[in-house]
């Protein structure tokens, strides 16, 4: 089943207990309700991750609806799961621009790991999914997903929060607010809530207290206003939004490589707790969820969109609603791609101040970091093991710091590509060690 649903009951509503499996559906008008809900619910992240790795956030939101169809496609409509902007890669992003990569050299290592991405999910579909369960046991995924969010601090606390510290600590605050003291639907998309509110607060502030003298986006000390609206007027209304071809450079592939391991192990989650949620046994789809992921990321990427994942805050959005229909996903797919062909919204996206982005990627790359406890809790992992504890804490810290080790005169393996090397390399020899 890759299209067409049955209507479930009367087509308007749930009874206690029900549940809309993926291969039914509400009336037509419920479920585009419910696919605007899917696009409010990963239209925070989606936006935000771009930003940060210096990419079209419009295209990237368009991108976003055009991997959807092509995940629920390839997983022929057994696993409802929206598909958005990667935040795995923004650390070796930010590393490849560092070392003066653009924007072709940027989406084409992303592009290079689809394609690994892609040929490691048909190795799993093949050999079936207990190689996952041995090449990446809990207390490896956790730490990667750990290191991954830790990874990338010092993009908040050097690279945005700088711009506006004040800007950056309310709406930070006020994010927490958002989401922890909201319900319902109103909590899940805190994160949204958080960037329109610091947007409101940089304009307001603009309008009473004049220009701030702070660095920007280049890190040049100047004076400026926190929201410049130029590029929005100029922006027209409907049109394609800007689009570059991949530049393949060995550096930059290498550089991003190891966060294949990490896409993996959070396909393998997110599949995991659809499965539970529906009631079906999902581990005959996991190789084609995971290589689903690869070719959204390859066919985004060749046209200058980022890498792409399956969103946990979608799953959310169906745990809460009890609506597991992938129609809604094909909706919300639809809208997003129509959102993308209007250049004015892009450019509204765009003109995001950096002290909005710093207080909320604050948050997000520590609630990234924390999901990797949350692994290890929920698996048991002991870390009283010396085998689990050493690999692991050097591999986080080797991201956190972080640390660089030079390859060649011009390259070096650094933060979240060397941490991931450490902890995954570490442990199995490690453990092989210990049993030998």
């Amino acid at each position: 089943m890759a299209l067409g649903w049955k209507v479930h009951g009367d087509g308007r509503k749930l009874s206690p207990g029900e549940v809309v499996k993926p291969d039914e559906r509400l009336s037509w008008p419920r479920m585009v309700g419910f696919g605007a809900q899917h696009v409010i619910a990963m239209f925070g992240a989606t936006f935000v991750f771009p930003l940060v790795m210096g990419l079209d956030a419009n295209l990237a939101v368009m991108m976003s609806g055009v991997a959807t169809i092509i995940f629920l496609l390839i997983v022929k409509g057994r696993i409802p799961s929206y598909v958005g902007s990667s935040a795995s890669f923004v650390g070796a992003v930010v590393a490849i621009r560092a070392a003066g990569g653009g924007d072709g050299t940027v989406t084409g290592a992303l592009l290079a790991v689809g394609v690994v991405l892609g040929l490691a999910g048909l190795a799993i579909h093949l050999l079936g999914v207990q190689i996952i369960h041995r090449v990446f046991p809990p207390i490896v995924t956790g730490g990667v997903v750990m290191l991954i969010g830790f990874g990338m601090a010092y993009v908040a606390a050097d690279v945005y929060w700088p711009q506006d510290p004040w800007v950056a600590l309310i709406t930070m605050v006020a994010t927490f607010v958002f989401i922890g003291v909201f319900r319902g639907f109103l909590g899940r998309i805190g994160v949204l809530l958080g960037l329109v509110f610091g947007f409101a607060l940089s304009w307001l502030w603009d309008r009473t207290g004049g220009m701030i003298t702070a660095p920007g986006g280049d890190g040049k000390v100047t004076e400026h206003f926190r929201v410049n609206f130029d590029a929005v007027a100029q922006a027209d209304w409907i049109g394609l939004p800007t689009l570059h071809g991949p530049v393949f450079e060995v550096s930059a592939i290498v550089l991003v490589l190891p966060v294949v391991i990490a896409l993996i192990a959070e396909n393998v989650g997110h599949v995991k707790a659809v499965g539970e949620m529906t009631g079906a046994d999902v581990d005959a789809y996991m190789g084609r969820a995971v290589m689903a992921d690869g070719v959204g990321t390859v066919v985004s990427t060749a046209v200058g969109g980022p890498a792409t994942t399956t969103y946990a805050e979608n799953i959310g959005v169906m745990a809460a609603t009890r609506v597991y229909s992938t129609a809604a996903y094909y909706v919300a797919a639809v809208i997003a791609i129509l959102f993308g062909l209007c250049p004015k919204f892009g450019a509204l996206v765009a003109a995001t101040p950096g002290g909005v982005l710093g207080g909320v990627t604050t948050i997000l790359y520590g609630m990234i970091g924390l999901l990797g406890a949350k692994i290890w809790i929920e698996n048991r992992v002991d870390l009283n093991d010396p085998v689990n504890l050493v690999p692991v804490g050097a591999g986080i810290i080797c991201a956190i710091g972080p640390v660089a080790f030079p390859m060649t005169g011009t390259f070096a393996l650094s933060g979240i590509a060397l941490g991931t090397i450490v902890l995954l390399a570490g442990y199995h020899g490690l453990r092989a060690l210990h049993r030998a």
